[in-house]
């Protein structure tokens, strides 16, 4: 068995003795073939210098390092396939374990936030465990499928939520399976119900336009998908992010609202303020470690010399990977015990970190 983090030495035997064999036959055609022979790296194929312990993408293991108990919620019962978790007073979250929604009851009412396909045809279930109020509204935190493409399991709803990007995304999608919010807003909206309220707001582009915050003040929870994974390195190159900046400068919004309990759309459990912390000193450290890398990576150095004056895509994927390369390398012995699924993202984050610098 072979971890991400344990040795990488048999992919490097493997690739060196692909190598070995190309170079012995190139050595044999060398004398009729002098010409093309002088355009071969003497590296082709071969694993960059100073490869990380952390396998890179593309290369497949059959173990990843252990998930630490700090990143790991209450359990499943599989028999019911959905676990539900009181916020505050009438505010409850629902999840799978892989994605988060939220319901708030109220005098007359349910208002749903998000309604994923893996499980929404449960939220009607958890809700009717706590009360036979009907659902009266649907937030959509942003538009990707994957958070609020259960909405028509919920039934027919006469007011649905959204910031007006999204609704122009969805326009855009025409997925039957997410019908258009009714009620959108562009920068604040208050949806005062009954007794309780939810605070929605808009602080630009991150995740994808159109993503909002969701608040609960008097439970203090504030719920925002797809920025912060509590405990969790976040998804591959920052949750696909439209706007790396963006999602930065985010995360510091995060920090900066009076929320106790975050919900952030995905993993096992809720978040914390000291969660929030910890992942903003990562990207810090991430950030630092990639300004690092691309102040002291040469372009074109070890290039073949034909390849740098033809291929000039290929220069530059050697630099960006060798920057990669001492990215990971910096931030593996402080970062891998401490978030879950560090060595599945951390290339992703290194490289998009990188692109980043480089262009935005």
């Amino acid at each position: 068995m072979t971890s991400k983090l344990t040795t990488y030495a048999p992919h490097v035997r493997a690739i060196a003795t692909c190598a070995a064999a190309l170079l012995a036959v190139v050595a044999i055609e060398a004398s009729a073939k002098s010409d093309r022979q002088s355009n071969v790296s003497q590296s082709a194929n071969a694993p960059y210098p100073n490869m990380p312990r952390v396998a890179p993408i593309g290369v497949r293991i059959d173990r990843h390092v252990p998930v630490p108990a700090s990143a790991k919620g209450p359990p499943i019962d599989p028999a019911i396939g959905y676990r539900l978790e009181e916020l505050g007073k009438d505010l409850y979250m629902i999840t799978d374990n892989a994605y988060q929604s939220m319901f708030m009851v109220y005098d007359t009412g349910v208002v749903v936030v998000d309604a994923p396909p893996s499980y929404a045809a449960h939220i009607a279930k958890g809700i009717a465990e706590v009360t036979d109020k009907p659902i009266t509204h649907l937030i959509y935190s942003h538009s990707h499928a994957d958070h609020i493409a259960g909405a028509k399991t919920l039934g027919s709803l006469p007011t649905i939520i959204a910031h007006e990007e999204t609704k122009r995304l969805l326009e855009r999608a025409q997925d039957a399976n997410r019908p258009l919010p009714t009620i959108t807003f562009r920068d604040r909206y208050s949806l005062e119900v009954g007794s309780q309220i939810l605070e929605l707001s808009y602080h630009g582009n991150a995740h994808e336009p159109g993503n909002i915050f969701i608040y609960a003040p008097a439970q203090q929870t504030l719920m925002v998908v797809d920025i912060v994974f509590p405990g969790w390195m976040p998804w591959r190159r920052f949750a696909v992010a439209h706007d790396v900046p963006g999602y930065l400068a985010q995360v510091e919004e995060i920090r900066r609202i009076p929320f106790k309990i975050l919900v952030g759309g995905h993993v096992a459990r809720t978040g914390t303020r000291a969660d929030v912390d910890l992942q903003r000193e990562f990207l810090e450290d991430l950030k630092s470690a990639a300004v690092k890398a691309l102040a002291t990576t040469k372009p074109g150095e070890g290039v073949n010399a034909n390849t740098a004056r033809e291929n000039p895509w290929a220069v530059f994927d050697d630099y960006i990977d060798r920057v990669v390369i001492q990215c990971v390398n910096e931030l593996t012995p402080e970062w891998s015990g401490k978030l879950a699924a560090y060595d599945v993202y951390i290339w992703d984050q290194c490289y998009s970190m990188e692109q980043s610098l480089r262009i935005d």
